[in-house]
């Protein structure tokens, strides 16, 4: 059955290029990205990578651990960690998951035989440090992730996580938010004592409460 949002994240045990993880040990109290590859040596896949690992620090600022997969085995992904460095400029500096056996690819759903029987689909998955899954986005082998917008959207997930409130259409972190639809003027005035400005009863804008 396929993953939803709010299910469990599934556990595993799985041998990286950073040695055998428990994934739910591993990520521990963080948020994590889990994001697979349909193949080791493939062009979209090496500027992906190399691109992950340039902005490493900002996932680490938000308390995020990153982590990739493909169907390959590990040593492949490490020989391939050279290229990636060679010609994106930037070493790899989080573990990838080798699954040939395609365990965890199965548990995660990655695998979708009308787009390939055999390659991971580059899936994206956002999960809380409740182990829940926040995210997931699916994208074409053809076509390579926005990985600012999945930056932008763990901002989201972490500020909506603290504060009743919601996002508008292409928010940014410092952004003005929206009072969620569920918190009633009353309650709000105790929440956002800052105030508000209501545009529709059911559109009421504030600024980000933690700004």
């Amino acid at each position: 059955m396929a993953l939803r949002l709010g299910d469990d994240a599934p556990n595993f045990t799985a041998v990286t290029t950073q040695g055998t993880i428990h994934f739910h040990e591993w990520l521990g109290n963080s948020w994590g990205v889990l994001f697979s590859h349909p193949k080791d040596f493939t062009p979209v896949c090496t500027t992906e990578l190399g691109y992950v690992a340039r902005i490493k620090p900002e996932f680490d600022r938000r308390n995020v651990k990153v982590i990739g997969l493909s169907v390959d085995p590990v040593d492949s992904h490490v020989k391939w960690e050279h290229d990636i460095e060679e010609t994106q400029g930037t070493a790899v500096n989080f573990p990838m998951i080798g699954d040939p056996d395609r365990a965890v690819s199965t548990l995660y759903d990655m695998i979708h035989p009308n787009a390939n029987d055999s390659l991971t689909v580059r899936s994206v998955f956002v999960i809380g440090p409740d182990k829940k899954v926040k995210l997931m986005i699916t994208y074409p082998a053809s076509t390579g992730r926005n990985f600012d917008e999945i930056l932008r959207v763990i901002d989201s997930l972490q500020l909506t996580a603290q504060y009743k409130v919601a996002t508008p259409a292409n928010w940014r972190d410092g952004d003005d938010v929206i009072i969620g639809a569920a918190v009633s003027d009353e309650d709000a005035t105790t929440l956002f004592p800052q105030g508000w400005t209501t545009v529709k009863p059911y559109l009421r804008v504030l600024k980000q409460p933690n700004r």
